[in-house]
């Protein structure tokens, strides 16, 4: 249910979010709990006007075993907060109105299984549900007279579908049992409208600023694997008209009209012939038809959003640099282009607030996991909003980051980050965790980060940890991206070995003491470098790829393995030895790290069998391991008791063969039951 706004001094608020810890006087080092607990700023959106913030905050609740999101306001001049909502389920996706005076955003309440579109006014009081759709909303949208509300939604099931699943007669089609998503608005009265419809789906869709076009995003079906084979129409904003502007075999993202309606700005991993697998660009489109082209590229950087200004001349990003992430200005008659933020941080939650002439954004570094900030449209002095995490830094004992760089086995350079123990002395040797990042097509960032490496409690445990951005990590180039297309691990493993050599040589890694980990292309990575080297102690590979022509099959998704390998393993004359040699299980044999495995009961993206294969090899071959299912759980972890199983088996299984010493399991706050045991 809605609240009537509380307010919250900032001070306080930055307290409340640490409350279980205040006993401690002194700083001390954080424990699983305390990562897994920290709060969360999303989604930060100002008012028209500017003079009002309002974010989602998550929390862990403990009871529930899961995150819960509430609506939060802040009046800028003043810094007062207030809480708007408070439902058992939470609520998110808060939008202002375009007069200010209302807020919309999404929630499941009452009796209602789906999410819906509720409308809270700006001041507070209670929220009153608009939509009232057959199935779940998203994606929501004003239209700019703030006479009614766009968003998306999954075609409901017929009558007989319906029957059909209450008598349990749903044998199913493997990739063929889905509901299209398309565009619907909804008035101010609740009357809801159609905008499209067929056999396809609309995967996002954006508005254009006088509300008469939309640009859309359109697949062959909602699955994830069809992302490749969507392409960009735009239409006016009753559907009528529909037109494809584009016409490849890659997946566009952030398709957007200009701001007169004579071009849409959208991005690509691809290259300017629209070959697939390169960094992320960004391309315009002209309405009229004709190439798409792509801008700013001397830019090295991979593009993760990107906006246009109110003329149109200029066009705003945010770009992966490596070990950090920037906000930019792009002059797109000039391609010329300003780097308007700097900084060891990354940013998230980046919206533009044209009315206000601001940039909203979170800023994640390693003393924040993210407060909300706002910075002039065309730079100048960052301005810090929110003070939700103001007492980490007294009441924890926070790791020192560290970019470090090395040289791979063919000379190229690679940059990765360093956590030092927080007791570091010059001159002693620690045990090191080496953790690689998922994607691959990602990048190790400067920023607190999040529970799953959790560094904080292991750098207070008196473990180093190295984050390595191997070969095919973005932020450095496509040279640097593409060295796996044709062969994955031809120079990404010796990428991280020459980063665990490279802290050996400068006398803070143990060369006694590593430890690998690493989920999902981390966890591929952590099952390659145990069958590449027995330096490890202990290891764990959380939802990784074992058998790579299997791999292909079971995931839903494929087509970037295709670029890895050279094409796929079921045409004629295959690459099938391409798959295997890549295939950590190709060489299990050489295995005698002490590895445990984790993996999500339902997780499709690497599903559990990958998990299982490694686990019957070791297990067969007499290397200690364990494989740890976690129920219900897709390719990320969300229950909260999940969480801390996978890191206290983790920690115990590091402690036992790195360091050779007994670890005791930590327990769920405010549970009555002695903590989890895994299997000895």
């Amino acid at each position: 249910m809605a609240t009537s706004p509380r307010p919250v001094p900032l001070a306080l608020l930055g307290l409340l979010c640490l409350a279980p810890s205040l006993a401690a006087q002194a700083p001390r080092a954080m424990k699983i709990a305390d990562v897994i607990s920290l709060p969360a700023v999303t989604d930060p959106q100002l008012s028209p006007d500017g003079r009002q913030l309002v974010f989602a905050r998550s929390d862990a609740d403990w009871k529930a075993d899961r995150r819960v999101s509430h609506l939060w306001r802040l009046d800028v001049a003043s810094g007062t907060l207030a809480q708007l909502t408070n439902g058992e389920r939470g609520e998110s996706s808060p939008r202002w109105a375009p007069d200010g005076r209302s807020i919309a955003f999404l929630a499941r309440r009452g009796e209602v299984e789906e999410t819906q579109i509720w409308l809270l006014p700006a001041d507070g009081g209670e929220a009153r549900r608009l939509s009232k759709h057959a199935t779940s909303v998203s994606d929501i949208t004003w239209a700019p007279d703030g006479k009614a509300l766009f968003f998306r939604a999954a075609e409901a099931k017929s009558a007989e579908q319906k029957e059909r699943d209450r008598l349990k007669d749903d044998v199913y089609s493997l990739d063929e049992d889905y509901q299209q998503e398309h565009l619907w608005k909804v008035s101010m009265e609740g009357a809801e409208t159609r905008i499209t419809t067929g056999d396809y789906s609309v995967v996002s869709y954006d508005l254009a600023r006088d509300g008469r076009r939309l640009a859309v995003q359109r697949a062959p079906t909602p699955l994830l694997a069809d992302r490749d084979l969507s392409e960009v129409w735009v239409m006016d904003a009753d559907g009528s008209n529909a037109r494809r502007l584009t016409d490849n075999k890659v997946g566009e993202g952030n398709a957007q009209l200009s701001p007169d309606d004579s071009g849409v700005l959208f991005t690509c991993g691809c290259n300017a012939a629209f070959q697939p697998y390169y960094q992320t660009r960004i391309f315009l489109q002209p309405v009229a038809g004709g190439p798409a082209r792509p801008v700013f590229t001397d830019l090295p950087f991979e593009i993760e959003r990107a906006a246009w200004s109110a003329d149109g001349r200029v066009v705003y990003f945010v770009a992966n640099m490596g070990v950090h992430s920037e906000l930019f200005r792009g002059d797109i008659a000039s391609g010329k282009t300003t780097q308007l933020t700097r900084g060891d941080h990354t940013l998230g939650g980046w919206s533009l607030a044209l009315a206000a002439g601001q940039h909203v954004v979170t800023i994640d570094d390693a003393a924040s996991p993210g407060e909300a900030w706002t910075l002039p449209l065309d730079g100048g002095s960052p301005r810090r909003l929110t003070h939700v995490f103001d007492a980490l830094v007294a009441q924890y004992r926070l790791p020192r980051q560290e970019k470090v760089s090395w040289k791979g086995q063919d000379g190229v350079v690679v940059e990765g980050l360093l956590y030092y123990p927080l007791d570091y002395q010059v001159g002693t040797r620690y045990p090191l965790v080496v953790q690689t990042h998922g994607g691959p097509q990602a990048s190790d960032r400067f920023g607190f980060g999040r529970w799953i490496n959790y560094t904080q409690v292991l750098t207070g445990m008196g473990y180093a940890v190295l984050k390595p951005n191997y070969r095919g990590s973005t932020g450095y180039g496509d040279e640097f991206l593409r060295d796996m297309v044709g062969h994955y691990y031809q120079n990404a493993h010796l990428d991280v070995m020459a980063g665990v050599d490279y802290l050996v040589g400068r006398g803070i890694a143990d060369p006694d003491r590593l430890v690998a980990m690493g989920w999902s292309a981390g966890g591929h990575m952590t099952d390659k470098l145990i069958t590449f080297t027995d330096r490890f102690k202990a290891a764990a590979a959380g939802a990784g790829a074992s058998d790579w022509i299997s791999m292909v099959a079971e995931s839903d998704v494929r087509t970037h393995r295709f670029n890895w390998f050279g094409g796929s393993p079921w045409e004629k004359d295959a690459p099938i030895d391409n798959y295997w040699k890549s295939s950590p299980l190709s060489e299990v044999w050489k295995v005698k790290t002490p590895t445990i495995f984790l993996v999500g009961g339902s997780d499709v993206r690497v599903p559990m069998p990958q998990s299982v294969e490694m686990f019957r090899a070791l297990r067969h071959n007499g290397v200690p391991t364990h494989l740890y299912v976690a129920p219900r759980e897709p390719h990320g972890w969300a229950e909260l008791r999940h969480q801390l199983y996978k890191v206290n088996t983790e920690l115990g299984w590091f402690e036992k063969y790195a360091r050779g010493r007994s670890y005791t399991w930590e327990q769920a706050p405010g549970s009555e039951l002695p903590a989890a045991k895994a299997a000895p």
